[in-house]
């Protein structure tokens, strides 16, 4: 059987505590994983800290005792970050559950010219709620103890202009530069990519302008929600841990 893994945001973990998980974990435990009383778990907070915990008789949420605590870590070598013009419906879901995956720390959702999702106040936030949760059920599944943020979304042209020191990177097919061509990265890797359509020849030009290093992934033109996790997945085997 797999290794149940479930999500609990608390700072520290205490051998013989007990807790309730969340609804939303409590439900995702008993509901739909069907776990019965006596059933040895694991619970992580999200900061590299790791508990079995055994589950005991539960109603409506899942209460757990914790057997033991314990550091894990498995988080890439690479300070890798993401940001990604928002697509739509399941597109971006699978962005943010492969890029997780694959090591990145930290997610920005960008809005841009040809970005076609279109959100009020209310319904963005909602979404970046929607989002993270993503990333956790994605932690939960791929092993890792340290969950990536999901940032607020923001105009592209104010991404451009944040972290000049990192080693910004840029998506572009009409580049003559492969990631292959690149030094062994340095400090931060902020991945910037595009939306359905792609970035405008203007947005890329003025990335460029900012220190942005147009890259070229081959031949072939990807999909919006294939290029991001193509590129990661290169750095990663040519510089992290894959």
């Amino acid at each position: 059987m797999r290794e149940i893994r479930i999500y609990l945001p608390k700072p520290q973990f205490q051998v013989g505590e007990k807790c309730f998980l969340d609804e939303e974990g409590s439900n995702h435990l008993l509901k739909v994983l069907k776990v019965k009383a006596q059933t040895l778990i694991t619970l992580f907070n999200g900061q590299g800290l790791e508990a079995q915990a055994l589950v005991l008789e539960s109603k409506k949420l899942a209460e757990v005792l914790i057997q033991s605590v314990s550091e894990r870590y498995v988080e890439s070598n690479l300070n890798l970050t993401l940001g990604q013009v928002i697509s739509k419906g399941d597109r971006m879901e699978y962005i943010l559950q492969k890029a997780t995956e694959l090591g990145v720390s930290e997610i920005t959702p960008l809005f841009s010219s040809r970005c076609v999702v279109k959100l009020d106040d209310k319904r963005l936030e909602k979404k970046v709620v929607s989002w993270q949760k993503i990333v956790i059920n994605a932690c939960e599944q791929c092993g890792r103890s340290v969950v990536p943020k999901v940032n607020n979304p923001m105009d592209l042209k104010d991404y451009l202009n944040c972290d000049t020191d990192a080693l910004n990177l840029i998506l572009d097919p009409k580049s003559q530069v492969h990631l292959k061509d690149l030094p062994l990265p340095q400090g931060k890797i902020r991945l910037l990519t595009g939306p359905e359509g792609g970035l405008s020849d203007e947005e890329v030009e003025i990335a460029k302008s900012l220190g942005f290093q147009g890259i070229n992934l081959g031949p072939r033109i990807l999909r919006t929600e294939t290029a991001p996790i193509v590129a990661l997945s290169i750095l990663g085997a040519l510089f992290g841990d894959l």
